[in-house]
C-alpha cells in the first residue's frame, strides 16, 4: 500500500478571488527603503564589484530588513508568493540593480547553483536554444510561453531588468489548492504522485551518471507539503530507454495538476515591470509566463535575472529536498553574464 494522501496546510488554500488585489501581495518600497538600498549598495561596492563576494553582511540592511523578514514568512507560512516593487530601473545600472536584488536576496536565504555551470545568479531571455532541443531549460528559451512548473531549490526569484514589446506576463498557481482538491476528488492520482517518477536531467548530469533521476511530485514531511512538478521533464525522461515507464495513472495525473493550475481558480498574473522582483515558495506555488514577442529595434528584449535561494526559515525538510552541497553543480560556483540588450536611444 503507498502513501495515503491527505489535505495539508489547508491555511494556505487561496484561490484566485482571495488574491485579486495585488496591493495584498505586493511590497512597495518607500523613500526611506531607497536610502538604505542606496547606502547597501555603495557599501557593498566598496567590498567588490563581484555578486560572488556579496554576503548579508556585506550589504547591510536595518528597517528593510523587518520587511524582508515578513516576506520570507508570508513565502513559507503564508501565500507562497510576494512582489517587491518600486527599485527605479532608470537611476541604477543594470548591473547595480543585479547587485541591489543579490544583496535583497542575501537576505531572504543562501544561494543555490540553477545549473551545470553554477550558476546562482541566473538570465532569463531568449539565449537563442530550441524548444525541440532535449537538452535546452526553459530559463533559455525566447518568446514562447512556459507552462506551469517548479524549480530546483526553496524559493525562487526574478527581477525584471526589461519588458517584452508584449506578452511575458508572470503567473503563479497555488499548488497547495490543487493537491488538496487533487487529494478530495481523486484521491487516486494524488497518491500516483507520492511515488518517484524519472525525470530528465537535460544532459546536466554528472559524468557517467544516469541521464535522469527519480524524485516524487508530493511529499509529506512533518505536515507540510513539498512538491516538484516540471512535467515536460518528466515526459522527456521516456526518450531514455533506461528510465522507468510512466504508467497511465501518472500522466492522467500530471494532466489534472497542468489542467487545475491553468483554471483560472487557481492562478494569478502580474505584469514584471523593470526592477519589480518576484520571490516564491517554490514548493507551494507552480509559475510559468505566457508568450510574448521581443523587438529588439526599439530596445524590447524581454530579460529577467534570476536567483534560487535556501530558505533559512525552512527548519526542517525531507532528505530530498536538501540543497547538495556537493553536487557537481556547486563545484564551481559562478554568475551568468548574458548581456542585455541595448537600451533604445532617447
Amino acid at each position: 500500500m503507498g502513501h495515503v494522501p491527505r489535505a495539508l496546510e489547508t491555511h494556505v488554500n487561496w484561490r484566485a478571488k482571495d488574491v485579486a488585489d495585488p496591493a495584498k501581495w505586493t511590497v512597495e518600497l518607500t523613500a526611506s527603503d531607497h536610502r538604505e538600498l542606496d547606502v547597501a549598495l555603495k557599501h557593498a561596492k566598496s567590498v567588490s564589484n563581484e555578486l560572488l563576494h556579496i554576503d548579508r553582511e556585506a550589504f547591510p540592511l536595518d528597517g528593510l530588513q523587518s520587511k524582508i523578514a515578513e516576506v520570507e514568512r508570508e513565502l513559507i507560512d503564508g501565500r507562497g508568493f510576494v512582489r517587491i516593487r518600486g527599485l527605479d530601473a532608470k537611476r541604477y545600472s543594470d548591473d547595480d540593480l543585479t547587485m541591489l536584488y543579490w544583496g535583497i536576496g542575501m537576505h531572504l536565504g543562501d544561494p543555490w547553483p540553477q545549473n551545470k555551470h553554477g550558476h546562482v545568479m541566473g538570465d532569463v531571455t531568449d539565449q537563442g536554444r530550441r524548444p525541440d532541443d532535449p537538452q535546452s531549460r526553459g530559463n533559455e528559451l525566447g518568446q514562447i510561453g512556459l507552462e506551469y512548473h517548479s524549480d530546483g531549490a526553496d524559493v525562487i526569484g526574478l527581477m525584471c531588468l526589461r519588458t517584452a514589446k508584449s506578452g511575458g506576463l508572470s503567473c503563479v498557481a497555488n499548488v497547495v489548492a490543487i493537491h488538496n482538491e487533487l487529494v478530495r476528488t481523486r484521491p487516486d492520482l494524488a497518491a500516483a504522485l507520492y511515488e518517484p517518477v524519472s525525470y530528465d536531467f537535460r544532459g546536466e548530469q554528472a559524468p557517467g551518471s544516469k541521464p535522469y533521476y527519480m524524485f516524487p511530485c508530493f511529499t509529506e514531511h512533518d505536515g507540510r507539503l513539498f512538491v516538484r512538478f516540471i512535467a515536460a521533464y518528466i515526459r522527456a525522461s521516456q526518450r531514455h530507454p533506461e528510465a522507468p515507464r510512466l504508467s497511465a495513472k501518472v500522466l492522467e495525473a500530471l494532466d489534472a495538476v497542468a489542467a487545475m493550475a491553468n483554471d483560472p481558480d487557481f492562478n494569478v498574473y502580474m505584469d514584471l515591470q523593470p526592477g519589480d522582483m518576484q520571490f516564491i515558495d517554490n514548493y507551494h506555488v507552480l509559475h510559468g509566463r505566457t508568450a510574448y514577442v521581443d523587438d529588439m529595434a526599439s530596445g524590447h528584449k524581454r530579460h529577467l535575472k534570476r536567483l534560487w535561494l535556501a530558505t533559512r526559515y525552512l527548519r526542517s525538510r525531507p532528505e530530498h529536498f536538501r540543497r547538495n552541497v556537493d553536487s557537481h553543480w556547486a563545484k564551481n560556483v559562478s554568475v551568468s553574464r548574458i548581456k542585455p540588450v541595448e537600451r533604445a536611444s532617447a
